[in-house]
């Protein structure tokens, strides 16, 4: 039998065929502003089962999970502890290929960092305003232009009138869509920036990932992953960003996206509710199979 693998795209499961010979995955790695917890790992363990099934079946992988070393959270973190970027995100990789490599996920075959790829991510944002899919403000900051992509809200199931409904961010008037996003966000004091034909700036945490992938594994890829949390708006605004800029659809064949770790009831672990408990401590008081039986325990689409 075929294999099959449940695509979030069009909500139903799919024969796996492959674009390639060499199965191009690439998958959402951490935010380097604080350490990993039990909900990260079981997004990890996840994909590295995938990976290894994928890799027991016959199928040549390259997987590539990607360091995000700057957004806005980490130059928040950062100034709290009056330490750089480039600081905390050491600290926090370190800490992360120690804790993964106890828990025995295999290592990606690349770690790009977003910081390394910025000459990418002015090569597509200059691409989408050339082409009217972006535009830029007269501060430098650049947006894209949500209404130019005509199935943009398909991966989540949203209309653009329900994105605006359920939004929890005042409206920015200088915006011509409500939900227009950032691709380049124009340069503060205190915080890192970069030149750019827009002036010096940083990059919006969306393009991050969106260059990332096409820089180690081209315009199109065969597996996407990442948790549930991040399908909208992260996962979105990289489809409507990439397919954009190349033309070519779809930016990703397979979706795949993993659940939250669930903590009973309706409760999730995430940072923001600071009920976490860090990937350093499960190993402090479990052993790492014992760690990996608990993520795989139940399905990975099922809290």
């Amino acid at each position: 039998m075929a294999l099959q693998v449940y695509n979030t795209l069009t909500r139903q499961k799919e024969e796996f065929v492959p674009l390639g010979e060499t199965v191009k995955m690439y998958v959402c790695g951490p935010n380097l502003y604080g350490p990993c917890h039990v909900g990260h790992a079981l997004s990890y363990v996840v994909f590295d089962v995938i990976r290894r099934y994928l890799e027991h079946s016959g199928y040549a992988v390259k997987h590539v999970q990607n360091f995000t070393d700057i957004e806005d959270r980490i130059i928040t973190k950062a100034q709290e502890q009056n330490t750089t970027i480039g600081v905390l995100a050491e600290h926090h990789i370190a800490r992360f290929f120690q804790e993964m490599d106890a828990l025995n996920v295999l290592r990606a075959h690349v770690y790009p960092r977003a910081t390394q790829v910025i000459p990418k991510m002015q090569e597509i944002i200059q691409g989408l305003i050339a082409t009217g899919h972006a535009y830029v403000l007269e501060n430098g900051d650049v947006y894209f232009r949500v209404t130019s992509h005509p199935t943009y809200g398909a991966l989540s199931g949203q209309s653009l009138d329900d994105m605006q409904a359920g939004a929890r961010i005042e409206p920015d008037p200088r915006k011509e869509h409500p939900m227009d996003f950032a691709l380049w966000k124009a340069a503060k004091p205190g915080e890192p920036h970069w030149p750019s034909p827009w002036g010096p700036g940083r990059p919006g945490w969306h393009i991050e990932c969106s260059a990332m992938s096409m820089q180690y594994l081209g315009e199109q890829l065969d597996i996407h992953g990442g948790g549930h949390d991040v399908i909208f708006p992260h996962h979105e605004n990289e489809i409507a960003q990439s397919e954009s800029f190349t033309g070519k659809v779809p930016f990703v064949r397979y979706w795949l996206h993993n659940a939250l770790l669930g903590l009973g009831g309706e409760e999730k672990m995430t940072r923001h509710l600071g009920n976490i408990v860090s990937v350093r401590e499960a190993l402090q008081r479990y052993s790492p199979d014992a760690i990996r039986l608990f993520v795989l325990s139940s399905h990975y689409r099922a809290p």
